[in-house]
Order: structure tokens, then sequence, then C-alpha cells
């Protein structure tokens, strides 16, 4: 007597709950990378049919430019990205016009006027790695964050950290974030 051939089955019932198991694990376990970006508010859009261009004053502009070997130049000159703060500092502070009451400036004919007119020019090439322009805009919020922390300390008396909506709005009014990615003229 031949016995018919059995075919040995594999009991898969289990493995959509071995699954689903793994999957669970997997994602309670893994991290999940976040964008890092630049928070940065833009400007309002320009009505249609008015002119919204301004003169602005040429020692009032802080030209930086980033090239394609990532190096940074500020006014034609080479600099490292640590020099870069310090340089945005004093021209930001410098109280060229002695309208600035708060400012700590040497007050230079040749660079800004007051933080309220300065504005930063920032240019970077197509080959400016990411990593370098980030680096930039990094530098450039530390230099504001150090002028508003003097500014809370020296003329609020307050620590940064303790500032009412208010306050924090006269801090930001005093050192307004001016930042021009376009060709500014």
């Amino acid at each position: 007597m031949k016995r018919p051939k059995l075919m040995p089955e594999v009991n898969a019932g289990s493995m959509a709950d071995i699954a689903f198991l793994l999957l669970i694990f997997f994602l309670v376990t893994a991290t999940i990378s976040t964008d890092a970006g630049i928070n940065r508010k833009l400007p309002k859009e320009c009505p249609p049919g008015t002119i919204c261009e301004t003169s602005i004053n040429e020692r009032d502009i802080l030209r930086i430019l980033i090239n394609d070997n990532d190096e940074i130049m500020v006014e034609n000159e080479l600099i490292t990205t640590t020099e870069l703060k310090e340089i945005v500092k004093v021209f930001i502070d410098n109280n060229g016009d002695g309208s600035c009451e708060y400012c700590n400036g040497e007050r230079s004919p040749e660079s800004s006027s007051n933080p309220n007119k300065a504005v930063i020019s920032l240019q970077s090439s197509r080959q400016t790695s990411y990593q370098k322009f980030v680096e930039v805009q990094d530098a450039l919020t530390k230099a504001y964050l150090e002028l508003r922390n003097t500014f809370c300390k020296n003329v609020l008396k307050k620590s940064p950290n303790n500032l009412s909506k208010i306050e924090l709005e006269r801090v930001r009014a005093a050192y307004p974030f001016i930042l021009s990615e376009a060709e500014v003229k």
C-alpha cells in the first residue's frame, strides 16, 4: 500500500503577531531625525502698485560674502567664523550718529549709524556648503543674542529669561535683526 505524500506545512498563524510586535519594537526604539533649520521672519510682500525700495546709507550695510571655497569675506577681507560674531557686534552697536542711548559702540563715522539702521547683507555663492552657510547664520544670531542680553542686563536690569512680552518687544526693537540675503544696492 502506498501512502499519500503529505506536504509539510509551516504554521504561519503567529507570524503576523511576531511581525506586528517587531514593528512596534522598532517604532518605539528608533530615533526619528528632525530637520534642523533657520528660523527667520520674512518681510511682508510689497503691495502691487507701490514702490517698496528704501535707500540705505552705505555706512549702514555690513557686506558678508561666502565664496565657492567656503571662505568668509567681510568688506572684502577674509575672516574666520569666530571673528565674524565680534565684527557684527561692533558694527551693530557702533552708534555712529549718537542717537542710541544704550549703545556701547565706538561711534565710528565709517560704521553703522545705530542698531535700527544697521543692515547685514549676506551673499553666498552656489558652491557654498550648507554647513558653512548655517555656521555664518549661527554667528549672526549669536551676535544679536549677546547684544540683546547686554541690553536686558544694563537697561532693563533683568535677566533675559524673566522678561514680559512688552519688555521682550522692547529688546527686539532695540536691536532688530535686519538681515538681507538679496543683493543690497
